[in-house]
């Protein structure tokens, strides 16, 4: 393989429309009905493990908020909640990584949503009942609605890699599929990227799409990683 600056394409953002539906449509109804404005309740706590595609939600609700002209705050995983006055939405990812003093901030962010008719989504890798988190916290999260996001099958993980690359204008080998699907995490974010920069490192070198390829952008960015 010729040397090339090889960078791992972004992802693509992160939105309601592109994520997989698999067995969550009652939670994408929800999210649906929460960013509208027509949900009763303002309260979201998502679970699942990881890969689920709970954060890719998270953040599709947080943005499209944030388009619709709402004050919003995304806090991802590890990041410490900040009480801000004015905020009208706000989404806390991997709630369970949070430490004593960043939990008695989100329940206080909790509080002033709630006077302020806000939106709060919040999300983990258990049910809430299971958290390690303040009793005070646990009752809170579980006020709202609380969705199981389950991962895909690999049926549907191999037909969404499928029909992003028929997207992108061409046709993945069902042997590269299936050599990514093994290598690769379960999120689509990452199986998507990898399709993006096959795709790309495809067209610049003249070479069809080849587990032979697959294999050399793999370990290309193996090493940069």
């Amino acid at each position: 393989m010729r040397q090339l600056a090889l960078e791992l394409a972004s992802p693509p953002a992160p939105t309601l429309a592109n994520f997989v539906t698999g067995g969550n449509a009652e939670v994408l109804a929800a999210l649906r009905a929460l960013v509208a404005g027509a949900a009763c309740e303002r309260f979201i706590y998502l679970w699942g493990a990881s890969g689920s595609g709970r954060s890719h939600l998270l953040r599709a609700v947080l943005c499209q908020l944030g388009d619709a002209g709402r004050r919003v705050r995304a806090y991802g995983a590890g990041e410490t909640p900040v009480v801000e006055d004015g905020l009208e939405a706000v989404g806390v990812d991997d709630v369970e990584r949070l430490d004593d003093q960043a939990q008695i901030k989100l329940f206080n962010i909790f509080n002033n949503l709630k006077e302020s008719s806000g939106v709060l989504v919040v999300t983990g890798d258990r049910p809430p009942a299971r958290l390690p988190l303040r009793p005070d916290l646990l009752t809170r999260l579980a006020w709202g609605l609380v969705y199981e996001v389950h991962a895909l099958s690999e049926d549907d993980r191999r037909a969404a890699v499928l029909d992003y690359a028929a997207a992108r204008g061409f046709t993945l080998p069902s042997e590269v599929t299936d050599y990514l699907l093994t290598r690769v995490p379960r999120d689509l974010s990452s199986l998507r990227a990898l399709v993006d920069t096959l795709d790309r490192v495809s067209l610049e070198q003249k070479r069809a799409v080849t587990v032979p390829l697959a294999r050399e952008v793999l370990q290309l960015v193996q090493q940069k990683n």
